[in-house]
């Protein structure tokens, strides 16, 4: 973990153990700081919801944020999974220094498990609609490896097809996806989703290049 913390991030410092304090041992406040993603809790309270401690890594809604650039906005009230398979609300703020640049974010997690509970013994409330484009998942870990796990994972699920009948064009499209969600922000990235793939990592290089020439 960077020992230099913006003056900003650390103002902010107290915040995360205030509202801790105010929701309970069932809500999660974490403070990361963008300096450096392989590390980047800098700040955490009731971190036995996530299993999460200083120093574990950014999560798939943040490093994806960042890739495409959305981090004007703040991402509130989206599902997400611990990885005990504990259901979450949770809500994600940008923080940004005083040029407007994006240095860091707030997050809360509330572990929603004990109210779901309640909810299942009570049939009237439980009637929920599923919209699949009203939802946005999280999976959350203390480990930076689960995290590049879990999204080639669940990408390579989404294509529905063994990685051995890929074509070119496939694997160009996986790489551009993983891309897109900030995979390879991760370190290390190139050479798992290089071995994934049963490519070199120069091939994941050039499969890169291609794509961004082909935004151009």
């Amino acid at each position: 973990m960077s020992t230099s913390i913006h003056p900003i991030l650390k103002s902010i410092m107290p915040i995360v153990e205030g509202i801790a304090k105010t929701f309970g041992k069932n809500c999660e406040v974490v403070l990361h700081d963008f300096n450096n993603f392989q590390s980047s809790i800098i700040a955490i309270e009731n971190g036995h919801v996530t299993g999460r401690s200083l120093g574990s890594p950014m999560t798939e809604v943040g490093l994806q944020a960042i890739r495409k650039g959305n981090t004007n906005d703040s991402i509130l009230n989206y599902t997400g999974k611990s990885t005990d398979g504990r259901a979450l609300k949770s809500s994600t703020m940008f923080i940004n220094d005083d040029n407007g640049q994006v240095i860091g974010c707030l997050c809360i997690n509330f572990d929603m498990s004990e109210l779901i509970v309640a909810q299942n013994a009570i049939q009237e409330l439980t009637q929920t609609e599923n919209k699949e484009d009203l939802k946005q998942s999280d999976y959350l870990s203390n480990s930076v490896n689960d995290v590049l796990s879990s999204i080639v994972t669940n990408t390579l699920e989404e294509l529905g097809k063994p990685v051995a009948y890929m074509s070119k064009d496939e694997k160009v499209n996986i790489v551009k996806r993983l891309d897109e969600q900030g995979a390879f922000l991760i370190k290390g990235a190139i050479d798992y989703v290089a071995k994934v793939l049963c490519v070199s990592r120069y091939t994941i290089y050039n499969y890169l290049d291609e794509i961004r020439v082909n935004k151009q």
